[in-house]
């Protein structure tokens, strides 16, 4: 992430327009895409300033806020996005869109501590997608696939012969193509329904009560979208069962946090998934892990789109090309636990099946439960 204070003024000059005024501004050093700042009003009261990445138009704050009075209204806590004193979802200032969220206490996470954490997160999950099964409204702007693998690879590929004398470029090419030749061994698996999902929920996403144990909500919604629920529960694995950082140059699948996360995740989200879909969860996870190295590589060479630290890499190229290695290495530890995690699931999906069949048994999730 970048350490200057350029972003200061026009995050002022955004808050100009709200109806309460700033007292203090801090810029929250997490995620890859937005600017997120912490804002405290004169009057006590928090709130959420970010600035989109271009990548987002201003549609994705007409989804969030339709979709977070959804999840609000069935009993989920939610970050809400607050309007301008003149009505406005957002401001653009310096051709930048800032908006404006409610602020929810609480912490998150780069890496998970322990299966307690991990089965609080997949419940939440299985809680957010349980609720948002009744919202039929089209988006305001659906998201083009994010998991659209040929997609990635043509991207990478396009980065490679547009960036042969990148000094990355060799290193990348040896890491393509063991990514190339993973993802040749990955079995096929359904892709089929689509359901509306969180998009992105890396456990940098899900936060936690202050203290740290219970899922209080997620956050950064504008990656909301229709997809392959199997793609959804491969991207929370495949982040949230690394006990390293994403960047930590190391990496490994741990199956206990899977079988926490995954039991909860059932759990939490009822009969949604279909026997197919949990099928599909471990091959899954496995492509995501690869179809993410693929996007690091092909930043390595573009160096335009993630977030990097200019404290710990001498360029953004050097921060993704780590991020790569560690998503291939966590693919090649979940093969080589395959059979293991295939279990994990279906002696967790079969237990949640006879819970419910059970007499007597109410619906989990209270009021969220359809």
């Amino acid at each position: 992430m970048s350490g200057d204070g350029a972003w200061i003024a026009p995050a002022r000059a955004a808050l100009a327009r709200y109806a309460f005024a700033a007292a203090s501004i801090e810029r929250i050093a997490q995620g890859l895409i937005n600017l997120t700042v912490r804002v405290t009003a004169t009057s006590g009261e928090r709130y959420v300033l970010q600035r989109l990445h271009p990548v987002f138009a201003d549609s994705v704050n007409d989804n969030l806020e339709r979709i977070t009075r959804h999840l609000a209204q069935r009993g989920l806590t939610t970050p809400l996005l607050v309007r301008t004193r003149d009505g406005a979802r957002s401001v653009t200032v310096e051709g930048a869109i800032w908006r404006v969220l409610t602020h929810v206490d609480g912490r998150t996470y780069d890496a998970l501590p322990g299966p307690a954490q991990s089965a609080a997160a997949g419940h939440l999950l299985g809680t957010f997608h349980r609720a948002l099964a009744d919202f039929d409204q089209p988006l305001a702007a659906e998201r083009p696939a994010v998991h659209d693998l040929a997609r990635h690879l043509a991207t990478l590929e396009r980065a490679r012969l547009m960036h042969r004398e990148h000094v990355l470029s060799d290193e990348v090419a040896r890491l393509a193509d063991a990514v190339l030749a993973r993802l040749d061994a990955v079995p096929a698996f359904t892709q089929r329904p689509l359901r509306l999902v969180h998009g992105d929920p890396k456990i940098s996403n899900v936060m936690f009560d202050p203290d740290g144990h219970a899922g209080c909500c997620l956050i950064d919604l504008d990656t909301l979208a229709r997809m392959p629920l199997a793609f959804e529960l491969g991207d929370a694995m495949r982040s949230w069962c690394n006990p390293h950082a994403e960047d930590a140059g190391t990496a490994h699948f741990d199956l206990g946090l899977f079988a926490a996360a995954i039991a909860a995740y059932f759990d939490g989200a009822a009969d949604l998934p279909d026997a197919d879909e949990r099928a599909a969860v471990v091959p899954a996870t496995r492509v995501i892990c690869l179809e993410l190295a693929v996007r690091f590589l092909a930043d390595a060479l573009e160096e335009r789109y993630f977030a990097w630290d200019p404290l710990r890499y001498a360029r953004r190229g050097a921060h993704n090309l780590v991020r790569a290695r560690g998503q291939l290495a966590l693919a090649d530890s979940l093969v080589a636990q395959h059979d293991a995690a295939c279990a994990i699931v279906a002696d967790s999906g079969r237990a949640r099946d006879s819970q419910a069949a059970a007499p007597g048994h109410p619906s989990p999730g209270g009021a969220n439960a359809r």
